[in-house]
């Protein structure tokens, strides 16, 4: 198989739902059975993973070219309950890549793995995406952004709030951090966040639920750190193409990501 139709097979599966390589190879024997080994698709898609993610940035630019206001959010990703964490060699390949215990407030419940930064735009298309150990807080994604961004307005959750990364953004990028304020700040004269904004929020949440419910970007199979990645990548690429085709060969809704496109 060429490297392009590995690619594509694997955003084929992750649409379908089909997140096993294993149950992927048993519901196409005859189409792969001749193409290529299971164990050998899985490290070429792998070793493909910085090709997937130019697809994922040219199809976002095709999107985000001409936006300037755009949202920051993170979501936690589990790699085994915390029961068993002490014993498991999941991702533990490089020392570098030790998942470890944080904190999700949204749920209100300790995990082990990982935390999934993103921005989008207000349409919800993913522009920049990034891991980082579940321990780090989500005010130090924001520090890489500003090498990715400029020129626009950042909206964010209470989490992101920091004056001193806000004069950083603004000075370096031109970037406007808008979090909300906290109930002392408002007190204090500061103006609340304006209402817009918080329902233009709300959109990252929708593509939080839709990469759980559609794309099980929670549910791990991964052994590796590198595995674990690639698996990230591929369910957010497989997001972004059914927009990229909803919007230039159907013409509907760019978030219609149920619909049939086959």
């Amino acid at each position: 198989m060429k490297d392009l139709e590995v690619i594509s097979l694997a955003l084929t599966a992750e649409y379908m739902g089909i997140d096993s390589e294993n149950n992927l190879f048993r519901q196409l024997p005859i189409f792969l059975s001749n193409k290529i080994e299971r164990s050998v698709y899985n490290r070429r898609k792998r070793k493909l993973s910085i090709q997937i993610n130019e697809i994922r940035l040219k199809m976002s630019q095709s999107f985000n070219e001409f936006e300037d206001y755009f949202i920051v959010d993170s979501m936690s990703l589990e790699i085994c309950k915390i029961s068993r964490s002490m014993g498991s060699k999941i991702c533990k390949e490089e020392q570098y890549c030790y998942s470890n215990r944080g904190f999700c407030a949204s749920q209100q419940m300790s995990f082990y793995g990982y935390e999934l930064h993103v921005v989008c735009s207000l349409n919800g298309i993913f522009q920049s995406i990034d891991l980082s150990l579940a321990s780090i807080h989500d005010i130090h994604f924001l520090k890489d952004i500003k090498e990715q961004l400029s020129d626009c307005v950042l909206l964010g959750d209470k989490g992101y709030l920091s004056s001193e990364i806000q004069i950083d953004l603004f000075n370096y990028a031109n970037i406007t951090l808008a979090p909300p304020k906290k109930k002392e700040s408002i007190k204090k004269n500061y103006k609340p966040q304006f209402y817009l904004f918080k329902k233009h929020r709300k959109r990252i949440e929708t593509l939080f639920s839709q990469l759980c419910d559609q794309f099980m970007i929670r549910r791990n199979y991964a052994k590796t750190f590198e595995g674990f990645k690639t698996r990230v990548l591929a369910k957010i690429t497989a997001l972004i193409t059914v927009q990229f085709i909803n919007k230039n060969y159907f013409n509907r809704n760019i978030n219609s990501l149920k619909s049939n496109i086959i």
